[in-house]
């Protein structure tokens, strides 16, 4: 909801007005309040991508984003799809895009989507590219010297929003998990602080922002409070990262910090715009403006004069349907 609020003020700072539409398997979803819903396919239908061909063919839709961890691959997909057949959507190459016959897609290069998607392979990634994460643990050393190596956290590979995540802190804990080989393991940091950095790479590769906040506090996965910090270091292993693969759009960095010891290690990285990224727009930094921006072919200037120490809190707020008898 917020969100789309801020793309329609940014649209109408350039004189444009933006429409919403939300890609969904029902209607009665928050974000009818502002704009329109689609019912769509599942991602895992195997004419997802047709049908999001069709979509934005009827719909004139100009910029596609992801809002979810399974959207990410799917729209870097549907971005190869269209850089292919671009023919299909001549009639909408109205911007001035260098991408997919004038449907933007701020997304990052389809090999780096997959493999941030996966836990496994993410946690490869960082090792060949000399990115700090937290001590890897193999399921042969638990059983050989548990002792000395528990508690540790077991992440699944293609998890998101935190579902699924385990704590093991023995032995006979470490024995009831089934289907071991689908997890991650990793030293468990319990004494720690854990930050997102808000970032946005232009389509040329340009480092436009980053912003690191804390998280301050979480429900279900998505940050309730968090605030800005002007942390250099954070900072540093950001702009590292992303000079380390082709990165584009919006990005989202998980750090934790080990307060013990004051190391700082990756978490995970998704190529999309994460769910307290308003914090850092309020804060100056106007992702939306920005692909709205790239868009319609205006340059980006980087932003590193952003606020620190603000704040952000939210709230629950009820959106009432009336007649849902098909819900």
């Amino acid at each position: 909801m917020s969100l789309a609020e801020h793309f329609m003020r940014a649209a109408a700072s350039l004189g444009c007005k933006a429409n919403v539409l939300s890609y969904e398997l029902s209607p009665y979803v928050p974000i009818s309040c502002v704009g329109r819903v689609l019912i769509g396919k599942r991602w895992k239908d195997a004419d997802l991508l047709d049908d999001l061909v069709e979509t934005i063919r009827r719909e004139r839709i100009k910029v596609v984003l992801p809002f979810v961890d399974p959207a990410i691959e799917k729209l870097s997909e549907l971005g190869v799809h269209l850089a292919q057949n671009s023919q299909n959507l001549s009639q909408l190459s109205t911007l001035n895009s260098q991408n997919y016959g004038g449907v933007f897609i701020p997304i990052s290069e389809l090999g780096l989507c997959r493999t941030m998607f996966r836990k496994d392979k993410s946690a490869e990634w960082f090792a060949a590219h000399d990115i700090p994460q937290p001590k890897a643990v193999r399921s042969e050393e638990l059983g050989v010297r548990s002792s000395s190596l528990f508690p540790v956290i077991m992440k699944p590979c293609t998890g998101s929003a935190s579902m699924g995540i385990k704590v093991i802190n023995n032995e006979s804990e470490w024995r009831a998990v089934e289907n071991k080989e689908s997890y991650v393991i990793q030293q468990y940091i319990a004494n720690s602080k854990e930050y997102t950095v808000d970032c946005y790479v232009s389509q040329t590769g340009e480092v436009i922002s980053v912003v690191p906040r804390e998280r301050l506090s979480v429900a279900g996965g998505e940050v309730v409070n968090s605030i800005t910090r002007k942390d250099e270091e954070l900072i540093a292993l950001s702009h590292k990262i992303l000079r380390s693969g082709a990165f584009r759009g919006p990005i989202t960095i998980q750090f934790i910090r080990d307060l013990d010891t004051a190391w700082t290690y990756v978490m995970e990285i998704n190529p999309r715009a994460g769910g307290g990224v308003i914090t850092s727009i309020e804060a100056g930094v106007d992702i939306p403006l920005f692909i709205l921006k790239e868009s319609l072919g205006l340059p980006l200037e980087p932003v590193d004069d952003w606020e620190d120490n603000l704040l952000m809190t939210r709230y629950f707020k009820e959106v009432i349907f009336k007649n849902a008898d098909n819900y």
